[in-house]
């Protein structure tokens, strides 16, 4: 089997959503990618200060359905040779979850193996299996978030039975943990309440890769549009999507984000055994 047919990532020079309209499972995103490359075009608008120094820290996104998305054989063999990639490559590193509960058990252990610890991502399931899944992590994670935005997968809610989480919910999980706490998923006016309520400790701002259509929309957006509220509800702003240059980076920092998370363009670098950079 050849490599173009084995996995569903093309391969392209830039990683900007164009080539895989709608292909999903696969590495496109709903309704011809449009958030997907909106997310691109946006960092693309601007240019960073001249003497702009990013110091924003890069992280492998929490990427699941390694066999359904990527194409890869195996999902236990790709989250442990990914992580390893990853630290082998001076990336900071997050699991997720999913169904079934291997998906989670195998980024725990592939982190074990590996001597690392990174932020662990679980979906919005009902509290008491949250934290039934933050025990499991405990020995791995740096950080715990609750993937907010995962509930409007319509598949995955329906199949996981996934909550909308209220802030009463989100408070009583903040309150659970000994690590610091992260939602994810930002992307609404309704996430901002949220937000503003619970004030938890990170955010990520993030529309799933535009793999969601909560609003058409770019993350880099919402972020510039609503730094000044969210600073002062949260210590740290994380933000993914679209991001593939180095003066994305500066961008970012530029506007209050501290972390990006990079899904595809480390996928790709890996899937083709070459050494991970942003142009």
């Amino acid at each position: 089997m050849t490599r173009e047919t084995q996995y569903k990532c093309r391969f392209c020079t830039i990683c900007n959503g164009e080539k895989c309209l709608g292909e999903m499972p696969g590495m496109g995103g709903v309704e011809n990618n449009s958030n997907f490359i909106l997310n691109y075009r946006e960092w693309e608008k601007y240019e960073p200060a001249e003497d702009a120094v990013s110091t924003a820290t890069m992280r492998f996104a929490p990427v699941t359905g390694a066999e359904e998305n990527i194409g890869y054989p195996s999902e236990g063999d790709f989250y442990r040779e990914i992580i390893r990639y990853c630290k082998k490559n001076g990336l900071e590193v997050s699991i997720g979850d999913g169904v079934p509960d291997s998906k989670l058990q195998y980024g725990i252990e592939a982190l074990q193996e590996n001597g690392m610890k990174g932020s662990v991502f679980l979906k919005p399931y009902e509290n008491g299996k949250l934290f039934e899944r933050i025990e499991w992590s405990s020995s791995v994670a740096e950080s715990v978030g609750v993937d907010i935005d995962s509930y409007n997968i319509v598949t995955m809610r329906n199949k996981a039975n996934l909550e909308k989480k209220t802030a009463a919910q989100l408070k009583e999980i903040k309150a659970h943990l000994k690590t610091p706490f992260i939602i994810k998923g930002i992307f609404t006016e309704e996430d901002l309440e949220l937000v503003k309520e619970v004030k938890p400790d990170i955010v990520v701002i993030s529309n799933h890769g535009g793999r969601i259509s909560t609003r058409s929309g770019s993350t880099l957006d919402f972020l510039i549009r609503n730094r000044e509220t969210i600073r002062n509800n949260v210590m740290e702003i994380w933000i993914d999507g679209g991001i593939r240059r180095k003066k994305h980076l500066q961008i970012a920092q530029a506007n209050g984000a501290s972390s990006v998370l990079i899904g595809r363009p480390v996928i790709s670098s890996f899937l083709q055994q070459k050494t991970f950079s942003l142009q």
